[in-house]
C-alpha cells in the first residue's frame, strides 16, 4: 500500500495521510451507521458504555461527541478492524505482526462539537515499545473549517510532556513551555474515504467544527504484536488474541528506551478524553463559540 517515501515521512514526520483507502460502498455504510447510532441515542440522557454526549444532548435533539468501541455495536464499523488496506498499511507501518486495540469515533457536529486539547496518546497508554499509532478514517471530508486533527510534526521524537492538573492525570498538556510547539503545527486534511495515520508520541489536538456540516472520524489504535502494555494488562487473554489482524502473536515483549509518564493518579473525570480534559488549565482550542474553552 505504501512506496518508500511514504514510510520515511511517517517515520521523520510521525504522521501521514493516505488517500481513498475506502470505496464509496464502504463510506456510504459507516454514513448510515452513524445516523443508525445518532437515532438510537435518543433513548439516552447520560454518558453510556456506549455514547459520550455533548452537555447540551437531549432525546428531542441528540448531539454525541464521541460512539465508544463502536465495533461493538455496528458490523459496518466492526468490518474496518481489519479491513485488507489498512492492515496492509499498518503491516507497512509497525509489523510484521499488528495488533488492533480499540476504537472511538469521534462526531463533531455542524457549528459545534468538542475540541480536544493538545495531548499525546503515548500518556496515556505507554507500552514496552512505542511502534503503536492511530488510524483516523474520514467519514466526512477533513477541512480546515471543520476542526480537523491537528499534529506537531516531529515531536514524536520528542520528551512525553506531563498531562496532569492539580495533581492528577488530565489527559492534556499544562506546561506553558510547550505552547511554542502548537505554532508549527499542521493540519491533517483530506477528502471522505481517506485516512490519517499519527504516532502514539506525536503531540496532537482538534479544534470545534465551525463549518455547517458535520465532521465525523472513526479512529482505530494499532500496535506491533511485540509491544505490550505497561499500565493496563489484557483481562481477557482470548479477546486479546483475537485482536491480532496480521502475524504472529509473542510472549516476548520488544523492551525499547523510550520515554514513559505514568498516568497516576487517575483523572478525576472518567469515561472519556473529554471528561478527563475538564480539569485541565491550558485550553489552546477554540470551542463552538469560537471562544477558547473554559476548563
Amino acid at each position: 500500500m505504501l512506496n518508500e517515501r511514504d514510510i520515511a515521512f511517517y517515520r521523520e514526520q510521525g504522521y501521514l495521510m493516505v488517500p481513498d483507502v475506502l470505496s464509496e460502498v464502504e463510506v456510504a455504510r459507516l454514513r448510515a451507521a452513524c445516523d443508525e447510532m445518532v437515532e438510537k441515542s435518543r433513548e439516552v440522557t447520560a454518558h453510556t458504555e456506549v455514547y459520550d454526549l455533548e452537555d447540551w444532548h437531549t432525546p428531542s435533539a441528540p448531539h454525541i461527541r464521541r460512539i465508544k468501541t463502536p465495533d461493538r455495536w455496528h458490523p459496518a464499523f466492526e468490518a474496518m478492524v481489519a479491513h485488507e488496506k489498512i492492515v496492509a498499511i499498518m503491516d507497512d507501518l509497525i509489523g510484521p505482526g499488528v495488533r488492533f486495540d480499540i476504537s472511538k469515533l469521534n462526531m463533531k457536529d455542524a457549528g459545534g462539537g468538542a475540541p480536544v486539547e493538545w495531548h499525546q496518546d503515548w500518556a496515556f497508554y505507554p507500552h514496552t515499545n512505542d511502534d503503536l499509532c492511530a488510524v483516523g478514517i474520514m467519514i466526512d471530508d477533513m477541512t480546515l473549517e471543520n476542526g480537523p486533527l491537528m499534529v506537531v510534526p516531529g515531536s514524536h521524537k520528542g520528551p512525553v510532556y506531563d498531562h496532569h492538573a492539580h495533581g492528577r492525570f488530565c489527559g492534556a498538556i499544562n506546561d506553558p513551555a510547550v505552547e511554542a510547539e502548537y505554532e508549527k503545527a499542521v493540519p491533517v486534511t483530506g477528502n471522505t474515504g481517506s485516512i490519517s495515520i499519527h504516532h502514539v508520541r506525536i503531540l496532537h489536538g482538534s479544534s470545534s467544527n465551525q463549518s455547517g456540516k458535520p465532521r465525523r472520524l472513526l479512529l482505530h489504535q494499532y500496535r506491533a504484536a511485540d509491544a505490550w502494555p505497561i499500565v493496563i494488562m489484557p483481562s481477557d487473554w482470548e479477546t486479546y488474541e483475537g485482536q491480532l489482524v496480521s502475524g504472529e502473536s509473542t510472549l516476548e515483549p520488544r523492551m525499547e528506551k523510550v520515554p514513559v509518564r505514568l498516568p497516576f493518579p487517575p483523572a478525576e473525570n472518567q469515561g472519556s478524553i473529554y471528561e478527563n480534559q475538564r480539569t485541565t488549565e491550558a485550553t489552546q482550542f477554540i470551542d463552538a463559540t469560537g471562544r477558547k474553552r473554559v476548563g
